[in-house]
């Protein structure tokens, strides 16, 4: 069971909303293609895909799986994606390792949060959009279409229309039947609009049909429709029930002929090199070729080891290959090459270029990796998809003495597991600080460290993330001069503060003319400036917008010193900074919360009473109410146990990081008086 060809290849991705049917979908898909003997439920918890612990007890996919099929010669990889909020950063990592994005859409909730963040994330990338649960009673197909072309543009067609009552739908484009009545539109229609679509692209098709009209057929659109996906000029929209099975051998069908191969879709950015210097280099489906693979995936089981999921990109893999991973200078030998179905794992002979792969027990193995054969490869990598930010954050408490180090090593584990999950230890508070998109996303790492690594832990909220700014210029001039016998302390610095722009960071700038300070002792300088940032001038939390500027100063030939410089820039950063107007700058998010018309109320008075202000509104279907504010992370604590209060169990939320502004007067001088209190009770 493996792919022996290139172009019988299609990598697919499912995203989309929580509840829009996404695992169900793909249990149909693999029981009409032959892949499994009966279909599974999520309810039971017996779906190839939904096969971890976790995912069982709570109903919903948490991490993503992979499941493939083969259907009239076609070898089809399937990658099934959380659709919660919390979990979209683990969903789009799996963007580089496909050719298209299939979006699937709750047809009774139409576009939802999770819908429009999937397909912005998967621009880049070919898309479809599968609208499934067409057999949900009420579902207005006409104004659902109208919604998604307002949304994701004109370029969403129909390629299949259903009928009433969501029975069956009705192909549009390879054999469409004129006299069929669909719940919406007409067969004729949807046909003409996607091959005038789809002509476009192709000047001298384009004549050809003028010529021809009705009387091209799919084989001539093939060439034309790949590139329609590729530059975005068409997103494909079917139909589907994936609890009835309408629809699925027809999507199945779109899969295998119209859906891209891997020669045919946008391939990943690889870049070689780091920062602005990283030059973009292509891999090639030539498997003759060096190998070039990108592991898109590692999950840690404490019985089987580490699973690392791997896109041959170029180059064949077998099990005797010696490969590197990343810039190591050591290779390690696959020994054993594996076919993944779900938790289910086999052992193959080949991987070919296009296809999806798994390597277990590799200890260096790490999500984004780059695995090559060859040196030619080194300092290879892949652009990342662009992940929310983590926001929400829970500080951890070892319940047990002796667990810190436990935490630490599994915690690096998840890191590499989850890319929205990261890890800090706040030196102030003395804490260890974990971060992700949301409360459910916190609590499911919490059950994996007691799951998996038995760790106890108690937990609170972590201390806010504010940041000090000043709102001025000022300029400092500090000497730093001690005598204690033999050679002593000396060092003079002279410098300037600046406000920058909000989000312009932290700038030095050497000024110094005529060698008042030697250049060797510049990076001390640099050292105590930084320091003196790093400890804030007003409420002790980091300055940041700020250029600081160095512009004179003084040395002595024998008393002067690296540690007498590092103490004078950082006495003079304070003086200055102090003099400059300083302000704390508090964390602000940006918050979308998706509620019933009749609690809009309800919800928007819970936002002004935590100092958010709601920025836009929108009505993603009827009856419902998306809103978008921007609040303080500080009032953030509880609000999605108030979410579910207010609506009843149905309301959803999400938020990503926005920027920082100062914070209000009263909040700024509590800061301080507590900033005092702590140096106070220190001494």
């Amino acid at each position: 069971m493996t792919p022996t060809s290139v172009r019988d290849i299609r990598n697919l991705t499912l995203l989309g909303q929580s509840g829009s049917g996404k695992t169900t979908l793909l249990e149909r898909l693999l029981l009409a293609a032959g892949a499994i003997d009966a279909a599974g439920s999520v309810e039971k918890g017996d779906t190839v895909s939904d096969y971890d612990p976790q995912e069982k007890t709570s109903g919903h996919s948490l991490n993503p799986s992979l499941a493939h099929l083969e259907w009239a010669g076609h070898w089809v990889n399937v990658l099934d994606t959380p659709g919660m909020p919390d979990f979209l950063g683990r969903a789009l990592a799996t963007l580089p390792a496909v050719e298209t994005a299939v979006v699937v859409v709750n047809a009774a909730a139409g576009v939802e949060t999770v819908t429009r963040k999937a397909m912005d994330a998967a621009a880049e990338k070919c898309r479809m959009i599968v609208v499934n649960r067409i057999d949900a009673p009420g579902v207005d197909f006409a104004a659902l279409l109208e919604r998604l072309r307002a949304a994701f543009g004109k370029e969403c067609l129909p390629i299949n229309l259903p009928t009433a009552g969501g029975e069956r739908v009705i192909d549009c484009f390879f054999t469409p039947d004129y006299d069929a009545v669909p719940a919406f539109s007409s067969v004729r229609e949807a046909h003409d609009q996607i091959v005038d679509q789809v002509v476009e692209v192709d000047e001298d098709l384009m004549a050809l049909y003028l010529e021809q009209g009705e009387s091209l057929q799919p084989e001539q659109l093939h060439d034309p429709f790949e590139q329609s996906l590729r530059e975005g000029h068409l997103i494909p929209v079917c139909f589907t029930s994936a609890r009835t099975g309408a629809g699925i051998t027809e999507l199945l069908d779109i899969m295998g002929r119209l859906l891209p191969d891997p020669t045919e879709g946008n391939p990943p950015q690889f870049l070689k090199g780091e920062g602005p210097a990283a030059q973009a280099v292509s891999a090639t489906t030539d498997a003759d070729q060096h190998v070039i693979a990108h592991v898109f995936q590692v999950s840690n089981d404490p019985f089987r080891g580490k699973l690392g999921l791997f896109r041959i990109h170029q180059g064949t893999v077998t099990p005797n290959t010696q490969l590197f991973i990343g810039d190591a200078r050591k290779p390690f030998k696959v020994g054993h090459l594996l076919r993944v179905q779900g938790k289910n794992q086999t052992e193959i002979d080949v991987g070919i270029p296009g296809d999806i792969c798994a390597v277990a027990r590799i200890d260096e193995i790490h999500r984004d990796a780059v695995l090559h054969d060859s040196h030619d490869e080194d300092h290879f990598h892949v652009a990342r998809p662009r992940y929310p930010q983590a926001v929400f954050g829970l500080a951890l408490l070892p319940e047990k003495h002796g667990d810190e180090q436990r935490l630490s090593e599994a915690l690096h584990r998840l890191l590499d597991e989850d890319p929205c999950l990261s890890v800090e230890r706040d030196m102030q508070a003395k804490e260890t600080v974990i971060r992700g998109l949301g409360e459910v996303h916190l609590k499911s790492v919490l059950e994996i460290l007691k799951s998996r690594w038995n760790l106890s832990l108690g937990t609170r909220p972590p201390a806010i993330p504010y940041r000090e700014t000043i709102a001025g210029t000022a300029e400092s001039r500090y000497r730093h001069k001690k005598q204690s016998g033999g050679a002593g302390q000396f060092g003079e610095v002279a410098l300037r503060v600046e406000a920058l722009e909000r989000g312009a960071g932290v700038q030095f700038a050497d000024e110094v003319k005529g060698g008042t300070i030697p250049g060797n002792y510049m990076p001390a300088v640099e050292k105590g400036v930084m320091q003196a940032l790093e400890e804030g001038v007003l409420a002790g939390f980091p300055l940041q917008d700020v250029r600081v500027v160095v512009f004179d100063g003084k040395h002595h030939a024998v008393d002067s010193n690296e540690i007498s410089f590092v103490t004078a820039a950082r006495h003079a950063v304070q003086e200055a900074a102090q003099a400059a107007k300083p302000i704390v700058l508090e964390p602000l998010i940006t918050l979308s919360v998706r509620v019933a018309d009749e609690h809009f109320g309800g919800i928007s008075a819970e936002l002004s009473g935590r100092r958010g202000r709601v920025t836009g509104t929108d009505s993603p279907q009827p009856g419902w109410t998306e809103i978008t504010s921007q609040v303080p992370m500080a009032e953030m604590d509880g609000f999605e146990s108030r979410l579910k209060s207010i609506s009843g169990g149905d309301g959803s939320c999400s938020i990503a990081f926005s920027h920082y502004e100062p914070a209000p007067f009263e909040v700024q001088q509590r800061l301080a008086k507590e900033h005092v209190g702590k140096r106070g009770g220190e001494q």
